[in-house]
């Protein structure tokens, strides 16, 4: 345990998180996904859902700002503009963290193909169905 760590923050999440470089991609993915097929690295957080694991990499992980989108979610049958609970609560949540940042939703192959070409998957147990989402690691500035 850490002072002012998450717990959910894992010592390979973290690690993970330290390793990545601005620009870098980390897809945090619900328990349905194909993880294991789609990931170059896939961490597993069995036995929590989406909204405390992304509330917790956003209280460390800074947003990229150099580029117009930077959070990115899925959506349901196609439809970017139909919004499941699942992402209202994934809006909320980046909202508090990251107010001035959209998330913007991509379409079934965009989102997978991003997801692919992702640094790391985080595979969490999140029931919910389109419970998936997208982070660009931004920088700490001096």
């Amino acid at each position: 345990m850490l002072k002012g760590i998450n717990p959910i923050l894992s010592p390979e999440l973290l690690a993970t998180l330290r390793a990545m470089g601005h620009g870098d991609e980390i897809a945090l993915v619900d328990g349905n996904y194909p993880g294991q097929e789609h990931a170059r690295r896939l961490i597993r957080l069995d036995g929590h859902g989406l909204i405390p694991v992304l509330d917790a990499v956003l209280s460390v992980m800074p947003i990229d700002d150099f580029v117009p989108a930077a959070i990115f979610r899925a959506t349901v049958k196609g439809d970017p503009d139909l919004i499941d609970p699942v992402h209202a609560d994934i809006i909320e949540t980046c909202a508090r963290h990251e107010p001035n940042q959209k998330v913007v939703p991509l379409v079934g192959p965009d989102f997978y193909n991003r997801v692919r070409a992702a640094h790391t998957i985080i595979q969490t147990s999140e029931p919910r169905l389109y419970g998936n989402v997208i982070l660009k690691k931004g920088v700490i500035y001096p």
